[in-house]
């Protein structure tokens, strides 16, 4: 009888075994499948004891490191403010506090894609804030997008992004197509007669954008353009293309990319000593605090700029238009991050700050509820610090930013010392274009 009993119990553990196994085997399966199908997953919020995951990737190495670390630090301090109050009142009363989820993308497309399919399978975010660059954006959102996850796209001005129909990516950054207008417009009032233009653009997805609507715009106010060219992302060596802008009698330069090409660009034009140039106005670089490193080949550079410690956003700026102000003024956020990191923020920081602050204003109303969070960044029309945000919310171009505008800034010496100063447009400046640039005399 005892061995009969034994027997019995022998084959019950290997039936339990085999039961057990192929639970696994279909859970494993089920899984991969999840991991390889777009979705919409269920919010993470109420199992984590209503910790909300914020998910992106930022390039903590590569050539966007520069640009990323500072968007990074206004993330950053944005999400320890809300925490320190004790974090984001949910429609239900609840507070939850808020988790950073991110990862290096090496400034890689393909790299991107691999983190944001993580981030939102394995790490289970709830909401997405893009890396930074237009290129590194527009490889996440085709990703994100099928997902139905809500991602706040800071750091990206190309307006291609916003023609492939996603409806879930919203950009935070003026357009490109809007990017470098006003550079044009301030140098008309600056001088009708200067209408030779070279354009020396990166050839990235970003500054192409740019260079393209600004092209079409030059062609409509009426500017010559003596020489066009692009080069490649990472180039160090400018000096064939100035050579070339030499040659062609350019009495402006408009061009840029990002930080370092940007920086170099013009560091190695002012030790050309081209007499001709009168104007230039350089994409990204010249905003950044560490421009002024540069020294005197800095002074009287123009740079449109998303934002600026000196902007006159403010609760009563956004009465006269009708719409809500929401978060910190201008003075406050730029007194924390001060605070937090011992220098004046750039519009890199200032756009990581908003974006986390959009989410915010959207996480009050609608939860962790994607559709409805959806609903109400479709209908958004509010000021920050940041200024305005409205979202354009039709088909053909969902989720592109018609609400904030760009200001021009320029590097100035004044009794030896230099100081970056906005000088576009008239109700915004604090102080008056230098021109022609002191390149020129």
């Amino acid at each position: 009888m005892a061995s009969r009993a034994i027997l019995w119990i022998a084959i019950a553990v290997v039936v339990i075994a085999i039961i057990g196994g192929l639970a696994w085997y279909l859970s494993r399966e089920t899984a991969q499948e999840t991991a390889q199908t777009p979705q919409a997953l269920q919010p993470t919020g109420e199992k984590e004891g209503c910790v909300i995951k914020i998910g992106f990737t930022t390039s903590l190495t590569g050539k966007l490191q520069k640009e990323s670390a500072e968007q990074l630090n206004g993330i950053k301090l944005w999400a320890d403010e809300v925490n320190s109050k004790g974090g984001i009142k949910l429609p239900d009363g609840r507070k939850c506090t808020v988790k950073l989820v991110y990862y290096d993308d090496e400034s890689k497309s393909a790299r991107v894609q691999e983190l944001y399919q993580k981030l939102i399978t394995d790490d289970k975010v709830d909401y997405l804030i893009s890396p930074y660059s237009s290129g590194l954006t527009a490889a996440a959102a085709a990703v994100t997008d099928g997902y139905h996850k809500v991602m706040i796209a800071t750091g990206a001005a190309s307006d291609s992004i916003f023609t492939k129909g996603y409806q879930y990516v919203y950009q935070l950054y003026t357009p490109a197509s809007r990017y470098m207008t006003s550079a044009v417009d301030l140098l008309l009032e600056l001088d009708q007669s200067n209408k030779k233009v070279a354009l020396l653009f990166e050839n990235s997805k970003f500054a192409k954008s740019v260079a393209s609507a600004t092209k079409a715009y030059l062609e409509e106010k009426g500017f010559q353009i003596v020489y066009e060219d692009y080069y490649p992302p990472g180039t160090t060596d400018f000096a064939t293309y100035i050579a070339k802008i030499s040659a062609s009698g350019a009495t402006a330069l408009l061009g840029g990319g990002h930080f370092q090409d940007g920086f170099n660009l013009v560091k190695q034009l002012y030790s050309a000593n081209i007499k001709s140039i009168k104007y230039v106005a350089i994409l990204v670089a010249p905003p950044e605090p560490a421009f002024a490193e540069l020294g005197d080949a800095a002074v009287g550079v123009i740079g449109p700029s998303q934002w600026e410690p000196g902007v006159k956003y403010s609760p009563e700026a956004a009465k006269k238009l009708g719409i809500e102000w929401y978060g910190p003024t201008v003075d406050e956020f730029v007194k924390a991050y001060k605070s937090k990191y011992g220098k004046t923020p750039g519009y890199h920081a200032a756009g990581g700050y908003a974006a986390g602050l959009v989410l915010q204003y959207v996480i009050e109303k609608a939860g962790l509820d994607t559709e409805k969070a959806k609903e109400i960044l479709d209908n958004l029309d509010i000021m920050t610090f940041w200024g305005r945000i409205k979202f354009y919310k039709e088909a053909d171009k969902h989720g592109l930013q018609i609400g904030h505008s760009m200001v021009l800034v320029q590097w100035q010496k004044t009794d030896g010392k230099l100081t970056k100063v906005i000088v576009y447009p008239e109700a915004a400046a604090e102080a008056k274009a230098v021109y022609p640039i002191p390149w020129s005399k």
